[in-house]
């Protein structure tokens, strides 16, 4: 049982979710970090599922990646903690955790990114998935993986940072206390990196709907966080080191300039998007018998534009020519009479002829 105290606020807190009868006075203790881990897992799950097909992967096959993918992940996990630890094991069994009640005590989020990357791409080559889809997929799947599983480490009073030197920003517990030979407020290092991927989570989503191209959210992804994990591990207490450097430190540094300078250069070399087709404005002869016209493109609307303005002359210049006057002769002359005239007017001057 820990007493923690973190923003002024106290807590007891149990680790042990509920223990398992094992027969012989034997438990097996089910711990609240493995609960919040698959619980962040579900999550990440839940939201690959809803937005499988927003990313045009298909579901059956997405799962048949994960099946395979999660159990690689959490051995990848455990290698990568041991590797770095330090700690020497006595047998295959202490890898495991056979024989603890405690089961798998130590592994690290990177080992399972970098498992489930490797898993699901060697998946998504035998199951015809897209394998950039996939990624991008994933990378948000994660954060909320990571945003929920940090909460785990509260529980275990671990992932914490040094001294803040406040009264009031930090936490401590007894288990802190013994640690850090002290009882003053910590760095709650946990929260910072839960809060970072809780935002990450957000930006991510938004950006995979305005996406330029594939595999650009998994950039996205190591960019984000990697630069937040590249600040927050300097100030843990409980890094894994290869002499003086901080692995995870030097990792997420890499990870973000490398992917940075890819995703710039890549949305450099992508070409925009064409602009969108006209309607079909300039209808066929037989458009009302046939039922549709024909549509030109963006393209070929502004060269058929331009033509017409070139072939356009103004009406003036298109009008006939008005025919010059002619010179009229001085002296006036009479007005032609008619052809014909009236029966009744010819009569009358018949009459006065005779």
């Amino acid at each position: 049982m820990y007493e923690v105290t973190i923003f002024g606020i106290h807590l007891n807190l149990n680790p042990i979710a509920f223990s398992i009868p094992l027969g012989g006075g034997r438990e097996w203790h089910v711990y609240w970090y493995g609960i919040l881990i698959a619980l962040g897992f579900v999550l990440a799950i839940l939201y690959a599922v809803r937005n499988a097909k927003r990313f045009d992967i298909d579901l059956d096959r997405m799962l048949d990646v994960v099946l395979v993918a999660t159990p690689v992940a959490l051995l990848c996990a455990r290698i990568y903690y041991v590797i770095f630890d330090g700690v020497k094991l006595e047998s295959i069994g202490d890898f495991f955790g056979f024989g603890n009640s405690s089961g798998v005590a130590g592994i690290a989020i990177y080992g399972a990114v970098i498992g489930a990357f490797l898993a699901g791409g060697l998946m998504c080559w035998i199951r015809k998935v897209n394998i950039l889809d996939m990624f991008d997929l994933a990378s948000i799947g994660f954060l909320i993986g990571q945003c929920v599983g940090r909460w785990g480490n509260f529980v275990n009073q671990e992932a914490y940072g040094g001294f803040t030197g406040s009264d009031f920003w930090g936490m401590t517990s007894n288990k802190i206390a013994d640690e850090m030979k002290s009882s003053a407020l910590v760095h709650p290092c946990f929260l910072y990196e839960s809060v970072w991927c809780f935002i990450g989570f957000f930006v991510l989503h938004f950006f995979s709907k305005r996406r330029k191209f594939k595999g650009e959210v998994a950039l996205l992804y190591c960019v984000w966080y990697g630069f937040g994990r590249a600040i927050i591990e300097t100030m843990r207490t409980d890094s894994l080191m290869v002499g003086d450097l901080r692995v995870s430190c030097l990792l997420s540094a890499l990870l973000c300039v490398g992917a940075l300078v890819a995703l710039l250069v890549i949305r450099h070399r992508v070409k925009p998007k064409p602009a969108a087709d006209y309607d079909s404005v300039f209808v066929s002869d037989n458009a009302d018998e046939a039922g549709e016209g024909f549509t030109l493109t963006a393209e070929e609307a502004a060269k058929t534009s331009a033509q017409i303005e070139a072939d356009s002359e103004p009406l003036i210049f298109h009008s006939q020519q008005q025919p010059e006057p002619q010179e009229m002769d001085s002296q006036p002359t009479e007005p032609s009479q008619p052809e014909s005239q009236p029966a009744a007017e010819k009569e009358q001057k018949d009459g006065e002829t005779d």
